[in-house]
């Protein structure tokens, strides 16, 4: 008989059953967990150690604080190249300021309930910097893959470029023996094993080869970096001040939103998987918690771990006990054999990392866009290039920027502002614009069709679409606003203005104004001025006023029959039907 643990939530139902698979999951995810974080802590720039440090506390404070019950946390490939750069630029104490206060960001973006608000980030721009990142992992690999000595790591990727031309002559063909191996061993495991860790494989085979065969010939990591030590680093809280905080604050919030994305991609992803749905808002609250805390024992910023999580729920995991465990055994690897890690070659590594940069490149999503050859097809190239050739932080920053631009340029391109008159061959008399004509306009009313969100984008437009097409200043003006699902205040800024200089000759009607906009005039009392019998539900009772206040000498003799009553009004003929009008949809 399985026996029952009493926990709530996530926990509920849980049964020696589910731990079996959790212990499971949790040795398999350990194992390929350990590789990768030494990888991508030298990928930053700082000792392999560090990223094993992260992937103990960030993987258990994630999985016991985050909203996802299958989620995998650690260092990633996203972080490298804003870690580079912080340590490159600042220092390693100032990575873990940086680390720390994105912390406190997600923890903030969390208690606010901020989780939903990512979602708003532009796909192109996510493409683009996602892909920009693998282009700079892998290219910040070839050193180590072809063993090239005396190269010096930069910010930028041209000097980086140059270094490897620079020391092209260096090549260490031992060096690419032992990452050719690592990397068949790479690509081979899924297709044989698809069971056992790929990342492991190709580690043990090409350490245990280059080991035996070659051992003073390859840099290791111990060579490199010094020995990694068996136990945890002691608390240290960093010396955190004004200025060091003015200085890291825009690394820190890139680091924040970069964390956020992917976590949350990374749950979606486990969502998908496995019918369940995460609490986006805790997973940013989780997400903060782990990254203050593991700042304070030198381990580097960390985020949900798509292809970890993934391989978590295929391997039976089924709560977040799989991911503490994974931290636990990671903990347990480095107290016992550290030592060893010290002998894997940086060759070894390379294409572990050249892998997660293939991996995670979005090459198809990108090549989809760009053959769109739409405004997001700029948004990528710009966002991708920026990201390559100048950083990360800029290329988020002037990707999200102009993406916001464009939107707002095909917003104001779609308001349509255009004059519209009944159309008698329908009969329900539909208000339509194609038929208004030089010959064909009623002299005193004129209808317009509004279509289309009035706020700063196209407000001008608004405007002058329509003072630009009253030339005889008519009667009475009607705005049809059931198909104007949004208003500003700048939008409103210019209606005020229509308004207020029609009124100074005639009036003004509205119909089928939508809640929102209505909200807005309501409280800027734009719609005191106009007057509450001036707003009507439907259009038809809108005309059937505005007839009631032609001046009828005016009509007589008039030839445009833009109303069926025209012919009555104009002393030609008499109302044969009564005329009823349809009311679009808003």
């Amino acid at each position: 008989m399985q026996q029952k643990w009493s926990f709530s939530g996530r926990y509920s139902g849980y049964t020696m059953q589910s731990f079996q698979k959790d212990l499971l999951s949790g040795l398999v995810v350990a194992v390929i967990a350990i590789p990768l974080g030494m990888a991508f802590a030298i990928a930053s720039g700082v000792k392999p150690e560090y990223g094993i440090y992260t992937t103990i506390i960030a993987g258990i404070l994630i999985a016991l604080f985050g909203g996802s019950r299958f989620q995998i946390g650690g260092p990633t490939g996203a972080f490298i190249p804003v870690l580079f750069g912080i340590v490159m630029t600042y220092g390693y104490d100032s990575l873990l300021i940086a680390g720390f206060l994105a912390g406190i960001i997600l923890l903030l973006m969390g208690i606010f309930k901020l989780g939903s608000l990512i979602k708003f980030i532009p796909k192109p721009v996510t493409i683009g910097f996602t892909s920009g990142i693998a282009v700079i992992i892998f290219v910040g690999q070839i050193a180590n893959f072809l063993g090239l000595t005396g190269v010096e790591k930069h910010e930028t990727f041209f000097s980086n470029l140059r270094e490897l031309g620079i020391h092209i002559n260096t090549i260490n063909l031992y060096s690419i023996l032992t990452a050719v191996i690592c990397l068949i061993a790479l690509l081979l495991t899924p297709k044989f094993f698809s069971k056992v860790p790929g990342p492991l494989i190709g580690l043990l085979l090409s350490t245990l080869v280059a080991s035996l065969f070659f051992p003073t010939h390859v840099a290791t990591i111990g060579s490199t970096f010094g020995d990694i030590p068996s136990t945890l680093p002691q608390f240290r809280f960093p010396e955190i001040t004004i200025a060091r905080i003015q200085q890291l604050i825009v690394p820190a919030f890139v680091i924040a939103i970069l964390g956020s994305i992917e976590s949350l991609l990374s749950a979606v992803v486990a969502d998908g998987m496995t019918k369940s749905k995460h609490n986006s808002n805790r997973e940013l609250l989780g997400q903060g918690i782990a990254n203050m805390i593991v700042p304070l024992f030198g381990g580097i910023p960390a985020t949900g771990a798509i292809a970890r999580t993934a391989t978590n729920i295929k391997n039976g995991g089924v709560s977040p006990f799989a991911g503490i465990i994974h931290g636990v055994i990671v903990l347990l690897i480095l107290v016992l054999f550290a030592p060893y890690a010290s002998q894997i070659p940086l060759a070894s590594m390379a294409p572990i990392l050249m892998v997660v940069a293939w991996n995670m490149s979005e090459r198809h999503g990108f090549y989809q866009l760009l053959k769109t050859k739409t405004a997001d097809s700029l948004v990528l190239v710009v966002t991708f290039l920026l990201t390559v050739f100048v950083n990360l932080t800029v290329a988020v920053e002037i990707g999200l920027l102009l993406a916001a631009i464009l939107f707002v340029k095909r917003m104001s391109e779609s308001m349509v502002t255009i004059k519209a008159l009944p159309n008698e061959n329908h009969k329900r008399d539909k208000i339509e614009s194609q038929i208004v004509t030089a010959i064909h306009d009623c002299p005193q009313i004129s209808i317009y069709n509004v279509e289309g969100p009035l706020f700063f984008g196209a407000a001008q437009t608004f405007e002058q679409s329509i003072m630009n097409t009253i030339n005889l200043k008519p009667k009475v003006l009607l705005l049809r606003m059931g198909k104007v699902p949004y208003m500003d205040t700048t939008g409103e800024s210019y209606l005020s203005s229509v308004v207020k200089d029609f009124s100074k000759h005639g009036i003004v009607l509205i119909s089928g104004i939508n809640s929102q906009p209505k909200s807005l005039l309501n409280k800027t009392g734009l719609s005191d001025f106009i007057g509450a019998r001036q707003f009507f539900e439907h259009s038809g009772d809108a005309i059937d006023f505005a007839l009631e206040q032609l001046e009828k000498d005016k009509c007589l003799g008039c030839k445009h029959f833009a109303f069926r009553e025209c012919a009555v009004l104009s002393g030609t003929n008499e109302i044969k039907e009564e005329r009823k009008i349809e009311v679009p949809t808003p």
